[in-house]
């Protein structure tokens, strides 16, 4: 008894407080929660999961499941397989090179470059030039895109401001070419030029002389500029800017300014057409002792950027000479048309 009073003694007063206030009974009678399912008929929910269970159901096949998809969604109709559109290649497939003539892998004797002037008249008044021919056989795409942006232009500018900015890039075009003509026939490398020699040109062409600068680092061995070619027997002429060897391959070479850049060989339209058939002109042309079978379009700015130089290799010429006989075939097919509806009635 002294024992059990000494360890009553040693217990703290708080937590004799909390034994004696602690009731065994109140947890006793706290009232248990109630549980949603003790309305439910037991013995009947019992019975019912039994006679559930206890049917059988029979499984669907594929076949089945086939047969109910066509009753309500109708038979499968099977996706036919796209065809592609058919390329149409030109009806007769005039050769691109001359075989008479051989291609020239050396570099040519010195000597002045080819001018050959173009005369209209002595037989040349009714020969189309490449350019005509290609602006007459515009696919529908092309003129939709053109008329738009001309549309876009004359808003902006309205139609005398846009008469006149059309003025200026073909006069930048000609001081453009001027230029050049003066740089490729002085002779001398452009790379190895004394810049306080370098004549004044105006200041419209600055930029772009700027633009192209590291281009005419890599021409030489030049051959023709401004030159005139016809095709005798395809009946087209045009002028080429310039024949010349880029990087040591002899190139039909033609220059452009552009306000957007074009680093892609797909920005610069109907340009790679364009070369192909001054190349198969020069190439068929008793004037030109020699072949070319590559290109080079460079695409120059006004702001003095780099200009962007997309070459042509020979595989790729023989590709847009098939395309610029298709755009001939339709546009002496459109001329004869035309001749055709005009010609009087006979009575």
């Amino acid at each position: 008894m002294f024992a059990l009073k000494r360890v009553l003694s040693a217990v703290p007063q708080s937590t004799s407080l909390c034994v004696s206030h602690f009731s065994a009974c109140h947890c006793l009678k706290t009232s248990r929660k109630r549980s949603p399912y003790s309305s439910v008929d037991s013995e009947r929910y019992s019975s019912l999961v039994k006679s559930v269970m206890s049917s059988k159901v029979s499984s669907q096949t594929p076949e089945t499941l086939q047969a109910e998809d066509d009753h309500i969604y109708g038979p499968v109709v099977k996706a036919q397989t796209p065809t592609r559109p058919e390329v149409r290649g030109p009806k007769t497939l005039h050769p691109f090179l001359n075989c008479e003539e051989t291609v020239e892998t050396e570099e040519p004797e010195s000597g002045p470059p080819a001018r050959i002037s173009l005369k209209r008249g002595q037989g040349r008044s009714f020969v189309p030039s490449v350019t005509r021919i290609l602006q007459q056989t515009l696919s529908p795409e092309q003129i939709f895109y053109l008329e738009r942006w001309k549309r876009r232009m004359i808003a902006e500018l309205g139609e005398e401001g846009f008469k006149e900015h059309s003025q200026n890039l073909f006069r930048q075009g000609k001081l453009l070419h001027s230029a050049l003509e003066d740089i490729l026939t002085s002779g001398a490398a452009w790379k190895n030029r004394d810049p306080s020699e370098t004549p004044e040109y105006p200041p419209e062409v600055r930029g772009y002389l700027e633009s192209i600068s590291h281009i005419l680092e890599d021409v030489s061995a030049v051959r023709a500029i401004e030159s005139t070619v016809q095709h005798a027997t395809l009946n087209y002429l045009g002028i080429v800017d310039c024949v010349a060897r880029y990087r040591g391959v002899l190139c039909v070479i033609d220059w452009k300014t552009s306000d957007k850049p074009k680093p892609f060989l797909s920005n610069t339209y109907d340009n790679p057409v364009q070369v192909a058939a001054y190349a198969g002109a020069l190439n068929n042309d008793s004037n030109y002792k020699y072949q070319v079978e590559n290109g080079l379009i460079v695409v120059a700015y006004k702001d003095g950027s780099p200009a962007h130089a997309h070459q042509l290799s020979s595989e790729l010429m023989s590709e847009y000479w098939k395309t610029w006989l298709l755009r001939l075939e339709e546009f002496t097919e459109k001329r004869a048309s035309h001749a055709s509806s005009t010609l009087p009635e006979k009575r």
